[in-house]
């Protein structure tokens, strides 16, 4: 496997990087990067060590990193976790407010207390904590529930206080979307398969319409609906199939779509081989009126779109 960092990979412009990636030759990675600058998203971050962990550490080949912003990927734990000798030295001041270093979760235990030392580092309003500590949880809990990866979830986030926002990105290598959704539905491609993981009242747990108490079929769409009303980015990529979430320009009228295909978007179909899932989403963490909204609005989008499907379905001919 292969896999080149560039001076910039945010979510806004995340597809050439994804598509640059190599999966070829599993039981290697070779990882490069731009000799000059490295500026990336956490989901950069948590992808590589996600691909690390699969290989032995003798197979990582790592070139010596040449970019001033070489410290950056120090402290956020990149060479600790992939067991990779660096010669850069740094001084590792105080993360609180700033950053949440890459972390690999394998247990509900785990999360649960890394939740509970992430939201005081990150010095939140009440508000903001629970929307944060809502997203961690959802998108971990379906990588510990559905995904099957041996290595769990590897997430990593940084804040910036410029424009209160917070940018999170989470990876796994287990069995992927398509897998998951097949237990109970019929996708036929991974693209269709992420959108129906978007889609809320679906989850691979059950065929029952709208899930059960334990499994909503919800938190993705909620993950989404959170970055549709902030008007920010969210991504998701799984097997050949990526689908990102577009900013929205500002409206007077705050709606939501059950299907994420009628939301501004990309996507594509035939990336590299992910074998496994990743989550990225920005988050504006200042609380708007519109924001205030997003609870109700959601719950009347959810309902709706179960009562749509389950009158589809009985609409559906039977033949004898």
């Amino acid at each position: 496997m292969k896999i080149h960092l560039p001076n910039s990979a945010f979510l806004g412009n995340i597809d050439p990087f994804f598509r640059g990636f190599d999966p070829s030759n599993p039981d290697k990675l070779e990882i490069t990067a731009n000799e000059k600058w490295i500026s990336v998203h956490p989901i950069v971050l948590s992808m590589i060590v996600a691909l690390g962990l699969t290989v032995k550490p003798e197979n990582i080949l790592c070139e010596k990193f040449e970019a001033t912003s070489k410290h950056y990927l120090v402290r956020m734990g990149l060479f600790k976790l992939l067991h990779i000798a660096s010669d850069i030295n740094i001084v590792e001041h105080e993360a609180a407010g700033r950053f949440i270093p890459i972390t690999q979760i394998r247990t509900s235990d785990e999360l649960t207390k890394f939740i509970a030392e992430m939201i005081p580092l990150l010095h939140l309003e009440p508000e903001q904590a629970k929307t944060l500590g809502y997203i961690v949880s959802e998108l971990v809990r379906n990588v510990l529930e559905h995904a099957e990866s041996e290595h769990g979830a590897i997430l990593c986030a940084q804040y910036y206080k410029k424009s209160n926002s917070i940018r999170i990105g989470i990876a796994d290598t287990g069995v992927g979307i398509k897998t998951t959704i097949n237990r109970s539905y019929s996708a036929k491609t991974d693209l269709e398969a992420i959108q129906l993981a978007l889609t809320p009242g679906i989850t691979g747990t059950t065929t029952r319409e709208g899930g059960t108490e334990q499994n909503a079929g919800a938190g993705l769409f909620f993950i989404k609906s959170i970055a549709s009303v902030n008007r920010d980015f969210f991504v998701i990529y799984s097997g050949h199939g990526f689908y990102k979430l577009l900013k929205k320009q500002p409206t007077k009228k705050l709606s939501l779509n059950a299907d994420p295909f009628d939301d501004r978007h990309s996507n594509d179909q035939d990336l590299p081989f992910w074998r496994g899932t990743l989550v990225g989403v920005d988050i504006t963490l200042d609380q708007t009126a519109e924001f205030s909204m997003l609870l109700h609005v959601i719950r009347g989008t959810y309902s709706t779109a179960i009562k749509e499907r389950k009158k589809a379905r009985h609409k559906k001919p039977k033949f004898i």
